[in-house]
């Protein structure tokens, strides 16, 4: 069978970092001899070698080269190009992880669109992975028509025969950047590129030492003089004009002006923060021209434009005045409308705390303006009259990301921009987005169901050139805003709720306690002949098909399970209903449990603290007699065992360091003696 894909790992020093990427890449739903692993160890001096030998070993798709160390990531990645067999090429670093069904959806994607490259949906747990590019797919994206500049990454599906008919390869030795240089080539040259977003592929993750390449501290003579090699690239492969603004522009707005701006500038240390302004000076003196310039939003322009005059104590200065600047949001109602909650929220930007206000009067904010400003004040004056300005394109976005994977899908969002009067400044305005966002737990993950998992709800709001995240707090924290009742949708159990930092979340198929099963009395319940019916706290969307089980008194404990409906009630609530066995029901006492929904793969019952008893008066609900067996008496009278030493020390490992720990212990233990045999 020819090999489809092969993934390609470069390895130095992971220790136990590298067991989630091993464990995703044999995961993998394409058929193992469909694709092979290559693992290329740069002198790893840890025990990785001889895990990767004992997997290679195990695994015949998977092969492992030895190399000496060659300082970074562009060597490795080479020598796995030179031994790959596969039609595609997915890199994936050592740290990271795919998506299960990542290699069978990129490489069916990439086929049917006859792409040269593939990108796929990343979600980054610590790290910052590109957001627009994914908000929907893009069979045939460019570097005019799609966002790809935001993804310079390697984490890519290439066709290794354009590969090899471009010639193209990585950078090699000690250095930074190699990514850049490396893709802004492919985005070059590619016949076509595909994005693939409605699944999530690539996880890429920070790890808990912090010690990913690309986190450590870099030299900024070095890393923008490789900067400069990917500019290089962009130039020789396109003319002066607007597509090679437009490459440039995301150099000049990520590797420059962000790191000039706020928070992030302020926290460096000052010989290393100076350092750092004088070589992006020296790049945006040389390279960026008024035409990229002008493509900047106003709070990155005048940052840029100081910082081309070589102006460090206004630029200082300006930062200063920005990282008092954070996003605000007040979710104001949520509710069941259908199979979908409704969420009315609003969000601006504050200053120190108080809602950010902004002149009234944007004349002069046209953005023509002719170098930088004369002073530091100046130039805050301008980026508040420019983003005033803009305010008609401002933007909102609802995002829900899942707690554990953060895997992160857009929410529909309607939108209205409000221009607010300030109480004693006739002068100042407030800018306040006002929107209502829609969420379909059938269809929120791309037209998909939210799978199992607790999803916090996050606010991106864009004004002016301020686009942050922000997590969803409620309009008052006292007394709470009520959220609605949970819902029964989409084959899902949804909880919305909030946490204890006051955020609002969903709680999808997890919760049990919250459900509120364990408080229903037997008057809830009524029993009609042959008929169970009960009014319940849910909400549903048209009927729902739920399960009811009822255990038998011991010993024999018979269990029967019957069908059982739930259909909206007048007022609010679910009307559940279910017939009784009644001939098979034996005398005594019955215990009830529910699974909603019941359609599903796997119906998850809970125990209600019901039973239905059965007596020659007729059945009837009741709550179970108090019992204790003595077992269970002793139990509750035994101090509870507390953990020892080894386990609290064990506690505060990395979460890689204690699975890979779980992993070694279970190689080691004996299997149980079976008695007979």
């Amino acid at each position: 069978m020819p090999v489809k894909v092969s993934v390609v790992v470069p390895v130095y020093n992971p220790g136990p970092y590298i067991e989630d990427c091993i464990a995703s890449v044999l995961r993998q739903s394409l058929p193992r001899d469909e694709y092979e692993v290559i693992f290329v160890d740069d002198g790893s001096s840890d025990e990785t070698p001889a895990r990767l030998d004992a997997l290679a070993a195990e695994h015949p798709h998977i092969q492992v080269i030895h190399q000496e160390p060659s300082g970074w990531s562009g060597k490795p990645r080479n020598v796995g190009i030179a031994a790959s067999k596969g039609e595609f090429v997915m890199f994936v670093d050592n740290d990271d992880f795919l998506g299960d069904e990542a290699l069978e959806r990129m490489y069916n994607y990439g086929v049917a669109n006859e792409a040269d490259l593939v990108i796929g949906k990343m979600a980054g747990k610590g790290r910052p992975v590109p957001v627009e590019l994914f908000r929907r797919n893009h069979p045939r994206a460019t570097v005019e028509n799609a966002p790809l500049m935001s993804s310079l990454t390697p984490h890519k599906m290439l066709r290794r025969s354009f590969l090899d008919r471009i010639g193209l390869r990585f950078p090699e030795g000690r250095r930074r950047l190699e990514d850049h240089v490396f893709v802004a080539e492919a985005y070059l040259r590619a016949s076509n590129i595909s994005v693939l977003s409605d699944y999530v592929c690539y996880y890429h993750i920070k790890r808990e030492d912090a010690s990913n390449a690309g986190f450590q501290r870099f030299d900024p003579v070095g890393y923008f003089g490789n900067l400069r090699e990917a500019l290089d690239v962009v130039e020789r492969y396109t003319e002066p004009g607007a597509k090679r603004d437009r490459m440039f522009h995301r150099w000049l707005n990520n590797e420059m002006t962000e790191r000039l701006r706020g928070k992030r500038f302020l926290n460096l240390p000052d010989d290393y923060r100076r350092e750092l302004f004088d070589e992006i000076h020296k790049v945006i003196a040389e390279r960026m021209g008024p035409s990229v310039f002008a493509l900047l939003a106003p709070a990155q322009r005048v940052v840029a434009e100081l910082a081309a005059a070589g102006r460090y104590e206004d630029v200082l200065a300006v930062a200063e005045w920005e990282a008092a600047v954070t996003p605000s949001t007040a979710l104001e109602r949520v509710a069941w409308d259908g199979g979908a909650l409704k969420l009315d929220f609003t969000a601006e930007y504050t200053a120190d705390g108080a809602p950010k206000t902004y002149p009234a009067d944007t004349a002069g904010a046209s953005g023509s303006a002719e170098g930088p400003a004369a002073t530091a004040a100046e130039a805050i004056s301008r980026l508040e009259r420019g983003t005033a300005a803009r305010f008609g394109k401002a933007s909102v976005d609802l995002v829900v990301r899942e707690r554990e994977t953060h895997a992160q899908f857009f929410q529909p969002v309607e939108l209205t921009r409000e221009t607010l009067p300030v109480e004693g400044e006739a002068d100042r305005v407030r800018l306040v987005v006002r929107a209502t966002a829609t969420v379909h737990p059938a269809t929120a993950a791309s037209g998909t169901p939210l799978t199992a998992g607790l999803w916090d709800a996050f606010v991106r709001l864009t004004i002016g050139g301020w686009t942050r995240e922000h997590r969803l707090f409620p309009v008052s924290r006292d007394p709470l805003p009520a959220v609605p009742v949970p819902g029964v949708v989409g084959g899902r159990r949804v909880l919305p709720y909030w946490t204890v930092k006051n955020n609002f979340a969903l709680d999808v198929d997890m919760a049990s306690k919250r459900l509120g099963f364990g408080e229903f009395k037997p008057e809830d319940f009524t029993v009609a002949g042959d008929r169970l019916r009960a009014v319940l706290p849910f909400h549903v969307d048209g009927d729902v098909k739920a399960s009811v089980r009822l255990t038998g008194p011991k010993p024999a404990a018979e269990v029967l399970e019957v069908p059982a409906t739930l259909s909206p009630a007048e007022g609010g609530g679910a009307v559940l209903d279910a017939p009784l066995p009644v001939r098979s029901l034996q005398e005594g006492g019955w215990l009830l449990a529910l699974a909603l929904p019941a359609d599903v793969a796997e119906p998850r019952f809970f125990t209600l603290p019901l039973v239905v008893r059965n007596s020659p008066a007729g059945l009837k609900v009741v709550k179970p007699a108090a019992k204790k067996s003595a077992a269970a008496a002793e139990t509750d009278a035994a101090p509870r065992s507390r953990p020892g030493a080894v386990r609290k020390l064990a506690r505060r490992l990395p979460l890689p360091v204690r699975r890979a720990l779980v992993r070694a212990l279970g190689r080691g233990r004996k299997p149980a003696r079976q008695e007979g045999k």
